[in-house]
C-alpha cells in the first residue's frame, strides 16, 4: 500500500511552455538516492536549467537542481547530478528517433510524487522562435480581452 494516494507536485518549469513547442509527454521514473527522495517531499527542487538526453540506450535527467536535504550528514546527495530515468525500451527508441531529427530536445516540466513514487514528466519540444513567443503571448492578451468583454456584456444584460 503506498503511503500517498494520487498525485503532489514538486516542482513545475513554467518558461518551458514559452519556450517550447510540446509536441508529445512521458512519464518516467526517477533513480534517487534517500536524501534526495526526503529533499523532494519537502519540496526543494528546480527545473530551470535542466534537460534530459538519450545515451547508450538509457535516459538522463541533468542539471536539475534537487537541494541538499537539511538533516542529512556525510550521506547527502550533490545537488546538481546526472539521474538516470526509468522509461520503456520502446519510449527510449521513439524519444532517440525524434531527437536525432534535428530541432527537437527533451525537457522536464514537473516533477511529482505519483503515488509515492517520485515522477518527471519530460517532453519532446522543438524550440520556439522569437515572433512565435510574441505571437503566443498576443493571441493569450486577445483571449483575456475577449473574455473580459463577454463578461461585462452579459453583467450590462442582468
Amino acid at each position: 500500500m503506498p503511503r500517498e494516494i494520487g498525485e503532489k507536485v514538486v516542482s513545475t518549469n513554467r518558461k518551458a511552455r514559452h519556450d517550447y513547442l510540446i509536441e508529445e509527454t512521458y512519464e518516467a521514473g526517477m533513480v534517487l538516492t534517500g536524501t534526495e527522495v526526503k529533499s523532494l517531499r519537502a519540496g526543494r527542487a528546480s527545473l530551470v536549467d535542466g534537460y534530459a538526453f538519450i545515451e547508450g540506450g538509457e535516459a538522463w535527467l541533468d542539471a536539475v537542481h534537487i537541494q541538499e536535504y537539511m538533516a542529512g550528514t556525510w550521506t547527502n546527495h550533490p545537488p546538481r547530478r546526472k539521474r538516470k530515468l526509468l522509461l520503456h525500451k520502446q519510449e527510449i527508441v521513439k524519444i532517440s528517433h525524434k531527437t536525432k531529427e534535428g530541432g527537437y530536445t527533451l525537457v522536464p516540466l514537473r516533477i511529482y510524487f505519483s503515488n509515492g513514487k517520485a515522477k518527471v514528466e519530460i517532453a519532446v519540444a522543438k524550440g520556439k522562435k522569437e515572433y512565435d513567443k510574441r505571437q503566443t503571448l498576443r493571441e493569450r492578451q486577445d483571449k483575456r480581452e475577449s473574455d473580459r468583454a463577454m463578461s461585462a456584456r452579459k453583467h450590462l444584460g442582468d
